[in-house]
């Protein structure tokens, strides 16, 4: 699939501090607060030629929209990457070099969708939580039970144990047009149900490694502890999950994330039938068709999804597809870019048909897959293993029907992927093979190998049929 050069940080949204002095808001107190009266409230004919009152959307989901705090525990390594500040008055001057276990809180938002207390929120807001407490506008606190998280497309839903309580109103992400006014609510470095509002700028934006989320893009500022909150429209309808920025600075830059949320809602459903969501996949690498590519292929147009390559026994190797082939239409839904193509698998479900109409060799060729099931490597598994904390990384053996896929004799499979590593590139999936040349036979191994260096570490990793040298600080 198409990927872009990524020079500034995805980031998540959700805020996480070691100790109980993990929030800090010095920034304060070098400005002023000020108020202003406020506009009158415009009409639905001006919307666009002026400002847009969206009071009454607050009014009426505000209490609806919820913060969540979480409670887990980190070695004090890992926690020192993420505010050494508090940690060290946590500890009363330099943290121990033991790597002691201390309690890491973290804060997100999420929203209410139904009144016997069903909220959504993203995946990373609770991954690793032993505690989350979910608080009310009223100031009522209620301890949740996570039912599910989906780390694909980074949704969890929680329940708690309340009723007849306030819900906000789902739309149609659908729907959504660059240009138009959207509202998001949240609570930005633990500042509750603050209000921000922007316009969209993408309503379908694919990220490197989210192929299947065809994200909303906007300009309406959010900031860690957002993560999970929602994005209304002006009809007061949700239609996304905040779940990421784009910045160099860790803070808002003009450019956040949403997940779409039929998404959401897909997923919701799934996790409250059987606790867990499934994915299909039809199993092939993809690429966008260019002009050059069109016109060597004898296409009359640069349209379609050019196949790069097959995995063997996948739904796509059964169905005779080849690298080469360009998928111009899948169940009679033409294929314009090339991520309109994982976007509608991701619709469907493992075990449903998919008829391909494809270009192959200066010929029109139809086919028909019947999907498999992603396999659920970001959940974590009893022999998964956690490497040094500040790499982020978890990662565990490849059973031998994965290494026979990969085609691969070794290497460990990463589980879950954040600090250093995530942000040098690396992704749940991933299999590491080898570090500074020296190939990786285990998970032990692996972590004794960079438990012993400092400085970078240049990890082969395999992803699909591409290995590639990606450089991790360690040490």
């Amino acid at each position: 699939m198409k990927r872009n050069h990524w020079v500034l940080a995805l980031i998540a949204l959700a805020v996480l501090g070691a100790g109980a002095a993990a929030y800090k808001h010095d920034h304060l107190s070098t400005g002023e607060i000020t108020t202003a009266a406020s506009p009158a409230p415009a009409r639905t004919s001006d919307v666009g030629r002026g400002p847009v009152d969206f009071s009454a959307i607050v009014q009426r989901y505000g209490p609806a929209v919820v913060n969540i705090s979480t409670t887990g525990l980190m070695s004090a390594d890992a926690a020192k990457q993420l505010d050494p500040d508090a940690l060290k008055q946590l500890f009363g001057g330099t943290p121990p070099t033991a790597q002691p276990e201390v309690p890491v809180h973290g804060e997100g938002s999420g929203f209410i969708v139904s009144p016997d207390g069903i909220v959504l929120t993203n995946a990373h807001v609770v991954d690793g939580a032993s505690e989350v407490i979910v608080k009310l506008t009223d100031k009522r606190e209620f301890r949740a039970k996570v039912l599910g998280s989906d780390p694909v497309t980074d949704i969890a839903v929680l329940r708690i144990d309340a009723k007849n309580l306030p819900t906000v109103h789902l739309g149609r992400a659908a729907d959504v047009r660059p240009g138009e006014w959207v509202l998001a609510i949240g609570s930005p470095f633990g500042f509750e149900n603050s209000v921000t509002a922007g316009i969209v700028s993408a309503s379908r934006r694919p990220l490197p490694g989210d192929g299947s989320v065809p994200f909303i893009q906007t300009d309406a500022p959010v900031n860690p502890g957002n993560s999970g909150g929602p994005l209304f429209n002006t009809a007061g309808d949700v239609v996304g999950i905040n779940s990421q920025i784009y910045s160099a600075t860790g803070g808002f830059q003009g450019i956040s994330f949403a997940i779409p949320i039929d998404v959401a809602a897909r997923v919701e459903q799934q996790i409250v039938s059987t606790g867990h969501a499934t994915h299909p996949q039809l199993g092939i690498t993809i690429e966008e068709v260019s002009q050059p590519l069109a016109q060597s292929f004898g296409l009359k147009e640069p349209q379609g999804a050019l196949v790069a390559s097959v995995t063997p026994g996948s739904a796509a190797a059964r169905a005779g597809l080849q690298p080469g082939d360009v998928i111009l239409r899948a169940n009679g839904q033409s294929i314009v870019e090339s991520d309109d193509l994982p976007e509608l698998v991701d619709k469907a479900s493992p075990g449903d048909r998919l008829a391909l109409e494809l270009w192959r060799k200066d010929a029109a060729l139809n086919l028909v897959a019947t999907l498999g099931q992603a396999r659920a490597i970001m959940q974590t598994s009893g022999t998964a293993q956690a490497l040094p904390d500040s790499l982020g990384l978890v990662v565990r053996p490849l059973d031998r029907d994965e290494q026979r896929e990969a085609k691969v004799d070794a290497g460990v499979i990463v589980e879950r992927a954040g600090g250093r590593a995530a942000l040098a590139g690396i992704q749940p999936g991933d299999i590491v093979l080898a570090v500074n040349g020296v190939a990786v036979r285990s998970a032990d191994a692996l972590r004794l190998t960079l438990g012993r260096l400092n400085g970078t570490a240049a990890l082969l990793v395999q992803r699909g049929d591409t290995r590639v040298f990606v450089p991790v600080p360690v040490g």
